[in-house]
């Protein structure tokens, strides 16, 4: 396309909506567009993390007992996983505004790639709460019958410079899920141990000293309901973040489509930057939950306060 055909009376930006004046005006509108709905985003969001910050400043020992039942290699490998794919993201866009069609689709293949990592991760560190009794509904885990041999499994995966080890583990390094014929939620003595060591060392909050004993002893049931407390929160808001990644593969699928019949260019590039606004703040979100829900309170089991 010539200057001159871009300045001539019938000439029509390719992808400009009749609604719009031009090519300016439209990516203006899109943009404010898509801002406005990740605001509301962010509220929404935001409603969650304020749910786990109440609860976690009441019954702090409960959320490090549930925090330690996560995995943080595979919350690290995700972290990871999701940095990689903002960084293709970004290519895929610089690369629509170069108009270069085969970069484009190799780029948002390698976002489509990573996204399907990080689902396959979430689907791993679902399995593992099923199978151990931690999904907070009762009668959703894995029926485990009284008196079956499990065996030893294999110990949690972490990466070298963790200091500590997951409740859900033995001292002696095993991991058996405990008989649990009709798929209860469950915690361990481990989660016991570490709100008593709490109590001897003198820093349980108002609230726990309350929530946790029935008469001045420790009740089991009762710090149960309060680690459950933290596996709502778990299983929602990673729930809800990964129904916005299983949206956000959606949308990549039609930018492939279209970066594939070569309808982006530097004239026409709006579809894929709007998108990638919506996929980093997807990535955004992550980057909060992973230390907020696999990080704070692990350094409980190490002693440290």
């Amino acid at each position: 396309m010539t200057h001159d055909d871009k300045h001539d009376d019938h000439y029509h930006p390719p992808g400009l909506q009749h609604q719009f004046d031009d090519m300016g005006q439209q990516m203006d509108s899109v943009t404010i567009g898509m801002w406005t709905f990740l605001a509301q985003e962010i509220m929404f969001f935001g409603g969650l993390f304020t749910a786990y910050l109440v609860f976690r400043s009441r019954f702090p020992m409960a959320f490090a007992a549930g925090s330690n039942h996560l995995d943080a290699f595979w919350g690290w490998l995700n972290t990871l996983v999701l940095i990689v794919s903002s960084l293709t993201m970004a290519l895929a866009v610089f690369y629509a505004q170069k108009g270069n069609r085969n970069l484009q689709v190799v780029m948002i293949i390698l976002t489509m790639i990573f996204g399907t990592v990080f689902l396959g991760v979430k689907a791993i560190e679902y399995t593992d709460k099923y199978n151990h009794g931690l999904v907070p509904v009762d009668g959703w885990n894995k029926v485990v019958p009284e008196g079956e041999d499990h065996g030893k499994e294999a110990a949690r995966l972490s990466l070298p410079f963790e200091t500590t080890v997951s409740a859900a583990e033995s001292a002696d390094g095993s991991d058996k899920p405990h008989p649990n014929p009709r798929g209860e939620f469950q915690i361990t003595d481990a989660d016991l141990d570490l709100v008593t060591m709490a109590q001897k060392e003198g820093f349980l909050t108002e609230s726990e000293k309350i929530g946790y004993f029935s008469n001045g002893e420790l009740d089991p049931e009762k710090v149960k309901g309060k680690v459950q407390i933290f596996f709502w929160i778990y299983f929602v808001m990673t729930g809800l973040h990964a129904l916005h990644m299983v949206v956000g593969l959606g949308i990549m699928l039609w930018l492939l489509v279209m970066a594939w019949r070569n309808t982006f260019s530097a004239d026409y590039y709006s579809p894929v930057e709007i998108s990638g606004l919506y996929w980093h703040f997807v990535d955004i979100v992550w980057i909060f939950l992973f230390p907020l829900l696999y990080l704070l309170g692990r350094h409980f089991l190490a002693g440290g306060h």
